[in-house]
């Protein structure tokens, strides 16, 4: 059940998708939406992903004007990373057809069964947070990175 429902909200995400990024290019903006102004090797380490890999992630974002790259005030050597108006416009946007395309199917189902979906749900996100966050520390102590 879990794996069905998984691949319905994946359809459902799709359709309500015009994007023209994918999903890696979604995660790096996600991630740049929470953690404005991070470097290129801390958003490696937070996709698990190699610098050379993410930076060229990071270009084509760039390129399609959701990434800008800032000289960092403190180190002109280094490049911070955020999101431009462009990129949140495109989230916030995105967000809006998701909520959308699950409303729809959220309001077929009776409302004790969205309550207990609600429920579920909170769960699962705390449980999944925290199992990130694990997943996280672990793979900065073992310093491992893929591609």
């Amino acid at each position: 059940m879990t794996s069905t429902a998984a691949e319905l909200l994946e359809v459902l995400w799709g359709r309500a998708s015009t994007a023209p990024a994918s999903a890696s290019q979604l995660r790096v903006l996600l991630i740049l939406e929470h953690h404005e102004g991070i470097n290129l090797r801390t958003l490696a380490d937070s996709l698990a992903s190699t610098p050379p890999s993410t930076s060229r992630l990071c270009d084509r974002l760039q390129a399609a004007g959701f990434v800008e790259r800032v000289v960092s005030p403190v180190d002109r050597r280094e490049l911070r990373l955020r999101l431009s108006s462009r990129g949140r416009a495109f989230l916030a946007d995105l967000r809006v057809r998701r909520e959308e395309a699950l409303r729809a199917v959220l309001d077929q189902m009776p409302a004790a069964k969205r309550v207990a979906l609600l429920q579920g749900l909170e769960a699962f996100c705390d449980a999944a947070a925290a199992q990130i966050h694990d997943d996280s520390d672990d793979s900065r102590a073992s310093g491992s990175r893929t591609a």
